[in-house]
């Protein structure tokens, strides 16, 4: 932090390729503005240092009347800071029931976007190709440099590069709290995630935009855009930038922005713990060959209920004893030993974890609904519209006795008990 702009954030992005050698290819999202042109910028500094193949690609969101021009000017910045590897891609977003929204139907078709550059799929025929084909065509009039690829698709990319700052991760996780949300989601955006990667999210958006003027200043050809949808106060996302953060940091001083990434930082490892547990219980539970399922989930699989919808069986020995506490099995399959005069939190959760002989204990409530919300999922639940809620009332139907009751679920799901199976059908 003490190291002017342009070093910080191409120390950021050194670091972050540092595990990439001579001859990989990396590629930068790279929408014209301040935070993307200067993640680019170090990336081509960076790349020609470790003999990186570095590209931009541009993400044509449709949602804006001039968006086209947005895009072949983007990709115009991209060339003048030396980048002849240049990919724009026209995507639709969809909005309808359970989309999230259109931030959430942007992002969505934003990364599939980029995963499709990465991986070197080609573009698919539509109605957007024909647009699509003329931005390329205007932004691919140069020969590739000797030893780089002829263009973005031709070779697969080890990793893309996305511009998201400290205050981008701060924001992040105020939404997630005031959304209720749970741990994964206060754990914000990863460092690495796959394909992509996030070298500036350790560095405030300020110093980010401080690099990206320090090389408009130098070169007045590079003018980054400024996208008018981070001025609407429609976007949720914006309110908080613009009105919830300064409110908190008026209120409570400085340090809000970090004090929230740090959050993030220290939430992320909690929740991949859990979320680690909660894997080998779900392998269990579906009766993963790979490891022995416990002997009450030996019936656990997928298969057709009578009226022909899909059926998911959740292992019901082992999810049904939750009525008295946890799953019946430790990680390992051995059975555990019951306990019933232990006492019990608020939601009937056992607060024995470890009985006299040192073996473990029950499964605590946030492994068994992180297993639950797995269930749900793979019986077609969509992912971006089961809510806490949804997994807190199936989670509900593991205690007390089997009823009748059903749990109306996204995607046109219903969630019952049926004697020791949890079911899920259309």
């Amino acid at each position: 932090m003490t190291r002017p702009p342009r070093a910080a954030v191409r120390a950021a992005v050194r670091a972050a390729l540092a595990d990439l050698g001579p001859g990989d290819r990396v590629l930068v999202a790279c929408s014209g503005g301040p935070d993307s042109l200067a993640l680019l910028a170090a990336a081509l500094v960076v790349g020609r240092e470790l003999g990186l193949l570095v590209g931009a690609v541009i993400v044509d969101h449709g949602l804006q009347p001039d968006s086209g021009d947005v895009a072949v000017r983007a990709a115009e910045q991209a060339r003048i800071l030396g980048c002849d590897d240049v990919d724009v891609r026209a995507v639709e977003v969809t909005v309808g029931p359970g989309s999230g929204g259109v931030e959430a139907a942007a992002r969505r078709a934003r990364h599939a976007a980029l995963v499709a550059a990465a991986t070197g799929r080609a573009r698919e025929a539509g109605a957007g190709e024909p647009l699509a084909a003329a931005r390329r065509s205007a932004v691919s009039s140069e020969p590739p440099s000797p030893g780089r690829s002829a263009g973005a698709g031709d070779a697969r990319a080890a990793a893309v590069l996305l511009g998201h700052t400290r205050d981008d991760q701060a924001e992040t996780v105020l939404l997630g709290l005031a959304r209720g949300s749970g741990t994964r989601s206060l754990a914000g955006m990863a460092s690495r995630d796959g394909l992509f990667r996030r070298p500036l999210l350790d560095l405030p958006r300020a110093v980010v935009a401080a690099a990206a003027a320090q090389a408009a200043h130098e070169d007045p050809r590079l003018q980054p855009w400024t996208d008018p949808h981070n001025a609407d106060a429609a976007f949720t996302r914006v309110r908080v930038r613009e009105h919830a953060l300064p409110a908190l940091e008026a209120a409570l001083g400085p340090g809000v922005v970090d004090a929230l990434a740090r959050t993030a930082r220290l939430a992320r490892a909690d929740a991949d713990a859990l979320d680690a547990w909660a894997d080998q219980v779900w392998a269990h539970v579906r009766g993963t060959p790979a490891t022995p399922p416990p002997r009450a989930a030996s019936g656990a699989g997928v298969g057709r209920a009578p009226s022909g919808g899909p059926r998911v069986r959740a292992a019901a020995g082992a999810m049904t004893t939750t009525a008295a506490g946890a799953l019946d099995h430790d990680t390992t399959g051995a059975p555990l030993d019951h306990d019933d005069s232990a006492g019990a939190d608020a939601g009937g959760h056992r607060a024995r974890h470890e009985d006299p002989h040192g073996r473990p204990g029950p499964l605590p409530a946030a492994v068994v609904t992180r297993v639950v919300r797995r269930l749900l999922v793979e019986a077609g639940c969509p992912a971006g519209a089961l809510t806490a809620d949804h997994v807190a009332r199936v989670t509900a139907l593991l205690h007390g006795p089997a009823t009748r009751a059903e749990v109306a679920l996204p995607g046109g799901l219903r969630a019952r008990r049926e004697g020791a199976d949890l079911v899920v059908r259309a």
